[in-house]
């Protein structure tokens, strides 16, 4: 059964993603970022071309020819994806066919609409019977 882990309350959703992806990318584990909005798909791209501030995380859009290269890809649909290991999801909705998953992170920043868009995804899964660990996020800048 998938994993869910829920990340609340980040200061910064975007940076806040972008450093559990930089976790990810030190120990080799392969990820994909579902972020069918574009504009939060541009946002992290741009962020992790920043993160960390001496280099970055390398990266590609999941329909780039360097996909099968590449151990962080961004994705705005969910139809072809190249691996099943770990699922960031940017999207306020519940991405479609996530249990295929090893593992689905969610991380919901501050903002009062991502709160409530975020305990509604939360219920889903418990309903569900998924188990959920939740790391409080509001103490980190």
């Amino acid at each position: 059964m998938t994993r869910v882990f829920f990340y609340h309350n980040a200061p910064d959703r975007i940076v806040a993603t972008a450093a559990l992806i930089g976790k990810a990318f030190a120990q080799r584990k392969a990820l994909l970022v579902f972020a069918p909005e574009a504009e939060v798909a541009a946002a992290l791209d741009r962020h992790l071309w920043m993160v960390p501030p001496t280099g970055f995380i390398p990266h590609v859009a999941v329909n780039s020819p360097l996909a099968t290269e590449t151990l962080v890809l961004i994705a705005d649909t969910l139809d072809a994806v190249p691996h099943d290991e770990r699922l960031f999801n940017l999207s306020a909705e519940v991405p479609p066919g996530f249990s295929r998953f090893a593992s689905l992170i969610e991380v919901v920043g501050q903002d009062r609409d991502e709160r409530v868009a975020g305990r509604k995804r939360a219920r889903f899964y418990k309903d569900r019977g998924y188990d959920i660990s939740y790391v409080d996020l509001s103490g980190q800048g």
